[in-house]
């Protein structure tokens, strides 16, 4: 995988996880009213849910900044995308799973193995003096 295609997905993992943070931390009641699903018991979940994504998609954005420099991060993107996925895969299999959350862990799963041949095909970054 070219230092381009590293940068370029991990632009857009950078801006797909930062716009669903602000839509879920800005429009989350009228997303779970538009999607006929249940809200929680307190909105602070879904913030927080939607804070942390928001975090991960400055991370992104530093993957892809300096691939290299920055390889060890990744494992972390790894670990977001194989937690959601298995999540919403339990969900989906065991009790059901509102349809909003289903493309998103398609998606994720998707980038989980991107993700995963970056890291594979992306030399380490040299070590410093």
């Amino acid at each position: 995988m070219t230092r381009s295609a590293v940068q370029s997905l991990f632009v857009a993992a950078g801006v797909y996880d930062f716009v669903i943070g602000l839509a879920f931390l800005f429009f989350g009641p009228q997303i779970f009213v538009a999607s006929n699903v249940p809200p929680p018991n307190h909105w602070g979940y879904i913030q927080f849910a939607a804070l942390l994504l928001m975090v991960f998609g400055l991370m992104f954005f530093a993957v892809a900044r300096d691939p290299a420099r920055n390889r060890n991060l990744i494992p972390f993107g790894m670990l977001l995308k194989l937690s959601y996925v298995g999540i919403v895969a339990y969900y989906w299999v065991s009790t059901g799973c509102p349809t909003l959350f289903k493309p998103f862990a398609v998606i994720d799963a998707a980038m989980f193995l991107l993700f995963w041949w970056a890291y594979s095909k992306q030399p380490a970054a040299a070590a410093g003096p």
